[in-house]
């Protein structure tokens, strides 16, 4: 998969991982009641700032926090655009 955009500086592009369907226990969860998931894939990096490189690169798995990130519509599918600094953890 190519995707024609490159983040710029500290910036990540980030594919949501698709939002949990059932519970642990087999529920199925209404589509009104389910969660943002907050966990994806790592798609696009930026260069870094001058002093600071990146940490993450392209395929790795990714939590991040609830609210970071700007939501992006490309090609059909759903992205995030967040600077590294909102990510939390490689998986």
């Amino acid at each position: 998969m190519s995707l024609n955009i490159k983040p710029l500086a500290d910036r990540v592009l980030v594919e949501p991982a698709p939002a949990e369907t059932k519970t642990a226990s087999g529920i199925i969860i209404p589509d009104n009641a389910k969660e943002k998931p907050q966990k994806g894939t790592v798609v696009a990096v930026g260069t870094g700032k001058k002093d600071e490189p990146l940490t993450v690169k392209v395929g790795d798995t990714v939590l991040y926090s609830k609210y970071g990130g700007t939501e992006l519509k490309l090609e059909g599918n759903d992205y995030l655009m967040m600077r590294e600094s909102d990510i939390l953890a490689i998986i």
